[in-house]
């Protein structure tokens, strides 16, 4: 009789991703029209971000990209803007995970480029890139950006070398040099601090980037087409497929430590594209597609014997000509969407998204589907990084993102300064902060009476005027102590005040016209009982983004009714925002003297056109104050050149 405690019953393994199902997008939610290129090299054709979506596409000379908002579905216009800078096919394509708006190309013209797309992308085609890296001697086949390291790139070429490139300067960190043929592809680890490489030499290798030494080696995949790695995050294990010797498709798996023997080996199918892994470090999943398949095969890493569990596939019945990916910042975490692809079909110009989602009952969000995942922060310089420094990537929460989904975005403009030769960065939502945090604001404790009178006159002659009539006075009463009985000294005098009178113009005209305007007692004044500021900073606000309408005052009275208390002149510019505001918000309070009714309201035409008016007058009159200000500094130099040389003469006499 057998013991029954003795036996073990295994059962069905518990996963939390084995039903993970995919689906794909309304055709409305489509790209379409899209020209896809024909070129048969193997990389993936297409990059997406959280802002934008690339793809390869194809072109009777050169070579060319086309960018677009992922927002910008359906069906595209024949004149989309394309980025047309390469001279050769563009044969890859990658997005800066720390810049959603920089994009880096290699192109079979030799060259690697950086391009900063706007927001909004390009309305026509594009010439102009920000960085170009001149090296390879053949076409670049690959790139790949560094996963924790700002500004450090690799590019792969025909001509069997690997540049680490530091795209801030332009320059080479190192020249990889150990492959005697053709590469195949690359990947670095989680910290970047190690590169795995294929090579049409049929090894697997294990670099380091900064010095190209090798670290391992070993024998991948013995058939003759392409092999592809991917690491698998921190785990030290490598993923590979590749071809057998009877060219029947097969992945592998290998541990970094030994190269020599594969840790698993499995057959797949004996079909003819070439596989492509796309490894998730968050869910430990991988998706395997292939070149011209219809389907897409995903499998489950875990950290014990077999290593690799088959979950399922996605099945359909058109093939695909590459595959792009949304980094997981981008997913919509309310549908429990894992992974996304963009699929870019082979038999017609359409890109069509396709979401890996796990099924739950619950829409609220689901911690244990998306731990903390990678953000768009760098870790470190690529300063810091050429010395030997090593970070993990820099982690945000997804739950953060799911509640702000424009928070996954980033804004960093980006230019080539020529001067110091290096990219200048500018983090505008950083820059806003500070701008809005420096602000001044200036309590205005006038009566009410006062302040609905209207600005104060702003005209800088009048202050400047009295400034001078008092400068000269005090500069007369102490003149008149010198003896005026003596020529010489009556001359030095009149020489020496009309020397300061000029030094004094030019340095005001130095200062600009505002700065006459913006003294402190006079902005000051010239607040407001809405504190909407100055003149110069109102017509910033009205030329900057709309906001909403600025609370105004409606005084009720019981003899007159109700009058509007409208400020003046340029006052009512710092509302001009919210001329389409026309709900009444608030409610009124009557009393038997006075009441006050609180409401949004709106600037008409009328209104809009005499504040256009004023501030043409005001710019206008700023611009004869300053042909004024010049004829009188022309006329003070040539009278200053007349005493110069009555005082040269009088002298030699």
């Amino acid at each position: 009789m057998t013991n029954t405690s003795q036996l073990s019953f295994r059962g069905v393994r518990a996963s939390k991703f084995r039903h993970v199902y995919g689906q794909t997008a309304r055709k409305d939610k489509c790209y379409e029209n899209v020209k896809i290129t024909k070129d048969a090299h193997d990389s993936n054709c297409c990059a997406a971000n959280p802002k934008f979506l690339a793809i390869i596409t194809e072109v009777a000379g050169g070579g060319a990209f086309i960018v677009l908002p992922l927002e910008k579905t359906g069906r595209l216009d024949l004149n989309v803007g394309k980025v047309t800078g390469h001279a050769g096919p563009v044969l890859d394509i990658k997005w800066n995970p720390f810049n959603d708006n920089v994009i880096a190309s290699a192109s079979e013209d030799c060259t690697v480029k950086l391009w900063h797309i706007p927001d909004g992308g390009f309305t026509e085609n594009v010439q102009q890139w920000l960085v170009e890296l001149r090296g390879h001697k053949r076409r670049c086949t690959y790139i790949e950006w560094h996963p924790t390291a700002d500004n450090v790139l690799l590019s792969a070429g025909s001509d069997h070398l690997i540049f680490v490139w530091n795209v801030g300067t332009s320059t080479p960190i190192n020249i990889i040099k150990c492959h005697p043929d053709v590469i195949y592809s690359m990947s670095f680890n989680r910290d970047g601090s190690l590169l795995a490489t294929t090579c049409k030499d049929k090894q697997l290798r294990i670099l380091d980037p900064r010095t190209g030494r090798v670290i391992k080696e070993g024998i991948c995949h013995v058939g003759s087409k392409s092999s592809k790695v991917v690491y698998l995050g921190d785990t030290g294990r490598l993923f590979t497929t590749g071809f057998s010797r009877q060219s029947d498709r097969q992945y592998a798996l290998w541990s970094q430590d030994d190269l020599s023997t594969p840790l698993r080996c499995e057959m797949i199918d004996s079909s003819s594209g070439i596989l492509i892994p796309y490894y998730d470090p968050d869910t430990r999943m991988i998706y395997v597609a292939g070149k011209g398949d219809g389907n897409i095969r995903y499998y489950e890493i875990v950290d014990e014997e077999p290593w690799i569990h088959y979950l399922t596939q996605f099945l359909s019945g058109s093939p695909q000509r590459g595959l792009g990916y949304m980094p997981k910042r981008g997913v919509q975490t309310q549908l429990c969407e894992t992974f996304r692809f963009y699929k870019l079909h082979a038999t017609r110009g359409l890109c069509e998204p396709i979401s890996m989602i796990v099924p739950r009952k619950s829409e609220t969000y689901q911690d244990d589907l998306y731990p903390d995942t990678a953000a768009p922060t760098p870790a470190l310089t690529a300063e810091e990084w050429i010395k030997g420094i090593n970070r993990d990537p820099v982690l945000m929460s997804m739950k953060t993102g799911s509640v702000l989904p424009h928070a996954v975005r980033t804004f960093k403009p980006v230019r080539y300064d020529p001067v110091e030769r290096k990219l200048q960065t500018s983090d505008k939502n950083n820059d806003k902060k500070f701008a809005f945090i420096t602000q001044e604001t200036v309590v205005d404790y006038r009566p009410v009476e006062r302040a609905e009178s209207g600005f104060h006159d702003m005209n800088p002659s009048t202050d400047e005027d009295e400034m001078a009539s008092s400068d000269s006075h005090e500069n007369d009463e102490d003149d008149d102590d010198e003896d005026d009985s003596d020529p010489t000294a009556q001359r030095e005098r009149i020489r020496r005040n009309h020397v300061w009178a000029i030094i004094s113009l030019l340095e005001e005209q130095a200062k600009g016209p505002y700065h006459l305007m913006m003294r402190a007692a006079d902005a000051k004044a010239a607040k407001t009982s809405c504190n909407l500021g100055t003149k110069f900073q109102q017509t910033q606000q009205m030329w900057s983004r709309p906001t909403r309408s600025m609370t105004q005052l409606n005084m009720v009275s019981p003899t007159n009714g109700i009058h509007k208390a409208n400020s003046i002149g340029i006052g009512s510019i710092g509302s001009i925002g919210a001329t389409n505001q026309r709900a009444i918000s608030g409610s009124a309070f009557i009393t038997s003297e006075k009441a006050i009714e609180i409401i949004d309201a709106p600037l008409q035409g009328t209104e809009l056109r005499r504040a256009y008016d004023a501030q043409g007058e005001e710019i206008r009159r700023l611009k004869q104050q300053l042909v004024l200000k010049d004829r009188r500094i022309h006329e003070l130099e040539e009278q200053l050149q007349r005493f110069k040389m009555s005082f040269i003469t009088d002298s030699t006499a």
